[in-house]
């Protein structure tokens, strides 16, 4: 008996590796979160010394900063091509639907809502719009805007995971504004309710006066763009502004890249998941810092823009970065509030008003509902599905949304 316990011994130290893979559970792609994904896309980290780590985080904000220049002279370069036209587009409208066209066409050429709204302030502030005709507007400079961060993710459309990423965060904006406008507009028309809270409301501000914010980031950013905008001023008639908008796509392409590469290298993936995790914690969070930060650097295409290499990155996921975007809504509203306190009547300050409340509406419909709150992240995931496949449907969707849908409610509406 004593004799037989040797092999006993050995057949138990035997099964015992034998045993230890049935107790793993692999893990399943379909649960695998995007955070994790692109951790796994990473190339094994090597500890970098503090000279490194300081080096690269320099370079990121180097980077950062090109690739703020590269959006502001790119949207330069089409407001060029697009001079005079824009301002012309607001006068003599009349159908809803035209308008709602005037106010993206107007902002993809101008490539920023603030000044649209601002101009409609003006506008309906001096008695050349009135407050009914200029809604429609508003809201679509809503959408317009948001043709920047599209035109941002472009820079990884070489790389199939980090452009899925990219557009997809580029995508839930203009796909959330498009269903805020596809209820809120059809409420407004039949009942008035958005201008009618903002002339309730704009009885609470009398003898306001003007008043004015510079954003010390966008005064940075326009510096740099400037010295750009000098060296290619020199090329006659449009020829500037064709330039602009190549040496702007290509900043892009070239920035967005080193962004994402050295967002890798900076960040390891727990710090990813902390990040996720405070900002999943609650949406309300997000909301705020992407008001709090678009209210600071007086522009919604900026905080929006540098979310696209952060997502492309894989360090923010498409889940935690919406809130952010529809904090920025309501923060780029602060430019319009500005501009309403100068003008002489008090037309200015409710189109202004109907703004703020539109962008806050949109989010009392589809953010705190679950079921709501999914539906433009699932749309814009489904679309990145199929874009990176098939890239001809990024310009597809593109041009048809902000050039030939718009254009045609113009020529056949308006």
């Amino acid at each position: 008996m004593a004799e037989s316990r040797p092999p006993a011994v050995e057949q138990t130290a035997a099964s015992a590796p034998a045993s230890a893979p049935v107790e793993e559970t692999p893990t399943s792609p379909a649960t695998t979160t995007a955070v994790e994904q692109a951790v796994a896309e990473r190339p094994p980290h090597t500890g970098m010394s503090v000279l490194e780590r300081v080096l690269r985080f320099v370079a990121l904000i180097a980077l950062l900063y090109g690739f703020l220049i590269g959006i502001d002279i790119l949207g330069e370069g089409i407001s060029g091509l697009g001079s005079g036209f824009a301002d012309a587009l607001f006068r003599g409208v009349a159908n809803p639907l035209a308008g709602l066209a005037v106010g993206v066409l107007a902002t993809v050429l101008v490539q920023s809502s603030s000044v649209t709204t601002a101009t409609l302030v003006a506008l309906v502030g001096t008695g050349v719009l009135s407050v009914e005709a200029a809604v429609p507007m508003v809201m679509g400079a809503n959408i317009g805007t948001s043709i920047t961060c599209l035109l941002a993710s472009l820079g990884a459309i070489r790389r199939t995971n980090d452009f899925r990423r990219a557009f997809a965060g580029a995508t839930v904006h203009d796909l959330f504004n498009w269903l805020a406008v596809a209820v809120l507009l059809p409420l407004e028309l039949l009942t008035g309710v958005l201008s009618r809270a903002a002339i309730a409301l704009s009885n609470l501000f009398p003898g306001a006066t003007g008043a004015e914010f510079k954003s010390p980031l966008k005064v940075a950013v326009g510096a740099g763009a400037g010295a750009f905008e000098s060296m290619v001023g020199i090329v006659p008639g449009q020829g500037s502004a064709i330039l602009l908008m190549v040496l702007g796509l290509g900043l892009l392409f070239l920035t967005l890249g080193l962004i994402t590469k050295n967002m890798r290298l900076l960040i390891a993936g727990a710090a990813e998941r902390s990040l996720n995790v405070v900002l999943g914690r609650s949406g309300l969070l997000g909301i705020f810092v992407g008001m709090t930060i678009t209210m600071a650097v007086q522009s919604s295409s900026i905080t929006t823009s540098l979310l696209v290499p952060m997502m492309a990155a894989g360090v923010l996921t498409l889940r935690n970065a919406y809130p952010i975007t529809l904090g920025a809504n309501v923060g780029t509203t602060v430019t319009a509030m500005i501009a309403a306190l100068a003008v002489p009547q008090i037309e200015g300050l409710q189109i202004a008003l109907v703004h703020l409340l539109f962008n806050i509406a949109g989010i009392l419909l589809f953010y705190p509902v679950p079921f709501m709150r999914e539906i433009p992240i699932r749309g814009a995931e489904m679309l990145a599905d199929v874009a990176s496949r098939r890239k001809t449907v990024v310009f597809v969707y593109m041009i048809t949304i902000f050039f030939l849908l718009p254009g045609a409610a113009i020529v056949f509406l308006g």
